[in-house]
């Protein structure tokens, strides 16, 4: 197709676009999105998980969301918990890592 044709093709679909009922604009997204990424796409046309959820898996699920709830740890706190400050951190981080070849 020559370059003016799919210029005209292109000023079109804007059009279109352009008076396209609001409903309806994210479902035309969602198509052009397919088009481009076909990760996209597949994971649009995937099937929903209907395996059940055990009730180890549901107590998981609740538990996990109970732990919103609480407190956050600090780094502070948790550098502490291995005997380390903050600037215990920044060292580790300055310092090269070795490799393991040079310690065989």
């Amino acid at each position: 197709m020559p370059v003016s044709d799919i210029q005209s093709e292109r000023r079109h679909a804007h059009l279109l676009l352009d008076v396209l009922p609001d409903e309806k604009v994210s479902v035309v997204k969602n198509m052009l999105e397919g088009l481009i990424d076909p990760l996209a796409r597949a994971l649009a046309n995937a099937p929903l998980d209907d395996e059940p959820v055990s009730e180890e898996e549901a107590r998981e699920v609740a538990a996990s969301r109970a732990s919103f709830g609480r407190k956050n740890t600090s780094n502070e706190e948790l550098l502490a918990e291995f005997g380390l400050a903050p600037e215990d951190f920044e060292e580790m981080g300055r310092a090269p890592l070795q490799s393991d070849t040079a310690n065989r």
